[in-house]
């Protein structure tokens, strides 16, 4: 993967992970974060100034083709980010999620092709699967959507592929399971258990926690979009990035009270409950496709590897203090 590399929603969680993953493994980087009045760039404004020379950062709105087009001209490669994630906020603005999510990867794709873009990184979801028919998921496994926003994002996964099989063009469809780590939206559920016992609260706030997640370090889940972007294997496919671990919410309030220290219960926060048949009871990613295609492994896998990655969110969030989610961007 050589040449300037094009990371949409770069100022995002997960974006601006990448951006560094990227610099520091010595490439050129053109960022494109989401316009805003305020001129700032979400997370990519906190870049270490060892890393700032080598990216360049442009903002615009992925839902406007002239924006895109441009920001794609001269790259060799593009990872496709940009993305509405908020599943509740799906519920109550679908037509936002159609226009971002779907209408916006068109943009992405169209552009890729006019500028001959050597290989385009799309970003899926685990929700496209819905709750597991079976165990652990593989990429076999049936698209179920029970939100809006996973609707959209099958969408634009079924587009992506549509442009490689139609046009040719280099399309590999990455499908990230849960991710947490540093940055993380405070919306998120780690996050919002860290930070309410950082401040204090013994009885956290907290939706469903029967439901199961493969979660994810976010630092893996930056080199794995590196890894599917270097493997020609990759192209014309869907690779579940994953860590093979399954754990309950209820699960992650125990692990998060040993790591901080303090024991913590569960109190229900009604607002976090998502409708009865929206509801993904189940998350578990088989993640030997991606393995075997790339070479990936997850750093962060299994219950040890979640529990070191949990100390390191912990640390992060209480460094951060009251501003880590001054900084939530798409």
């Amino acid at each position: 993967m050589g040449g300037p590399v094009l990371v949409t929603g770069a100022g995002g969680f997960i974006g601006s992970h990448l951006v560094e993953e990227l610099v520091r493994r010595g490439r050129t980087v053109r960022a494109f974060a989401h316009y805003n009045a305020n001129g700032t760039a979400g997370w990519l404004d906190a870049l270490a100034p060892d890393l700032r020379g080598s990216v360049e950062i442009v903002r615009g709105d992925i839902r406007d083709p002239d924006g895109v087009r441009r920001a794609v001209a001269g790259c060799r490669v593009v990872m496709h980010l940009a993305a509405l994630i908020s599943i509740p906020y799906s519920y109550q603005a679908p037509r936002s999620y159609v226009t971002t999510n779907i209408e916006g990867t068109l943009n992405v794709l169209r552009a890729a092709i006019e500028h001959e873009v050597e290989r385009v990184v799309h970003t899926s979801t685990s929700e496209v699967y819905g709750t597991a028919q079976f165990v652990p998921i593989s990429e076999a496994h049936p698209l179920n959507a029970q939100s809006p926003y996973a609707a959209t994002k099958i969408a634009a996964d079924q587009l992506a592929l549509s442009f490689h099989r139609s046009f040719g063009l280099p399309v590999a469809v990455i499908r990230p399971f849960n991710a947490y780590g540093p940055r993380q939206s405070t919306r998120a559920v780690i996050p919002t258990i860290i930070t309410q016992a950082l401040a204090g609260r013994t009885r956290i706030r907290l939706g469903a926690l029967h439901p199961t997640r493969d979660f994810n370090y976010v630092q893996d889940l930056a080199a794995a979009f590196v890894a599917v972007a270097d493997s020609d294997a990759a192209i014309g496919g869907v690779v579940n990035a994953g860590s093979d671990f399954e754990v309950s919410i209820g699960e992650v309030l125990a692990l998060i009270a040993e790591v901080i220290g303090v024991p913590l219960e569960a109190e229900c926060d009604a607002p976090r409950l998502r409708p009865a048949a929206s509801e993904v009871e189940r998350l578990w990613a088989d993640n030997r496709l991606i393995r075997e295609t790339t070479g990936w492994r997850p750093a962060w896998g299994g219950r040890e590897g979640f529990r070191r990655g949990l100390a390191l969110t912990v640390d992060w969030y209480r460094a951060a203090g009251s501003s880590a989610g001054a900084r939530d961007h798409v």
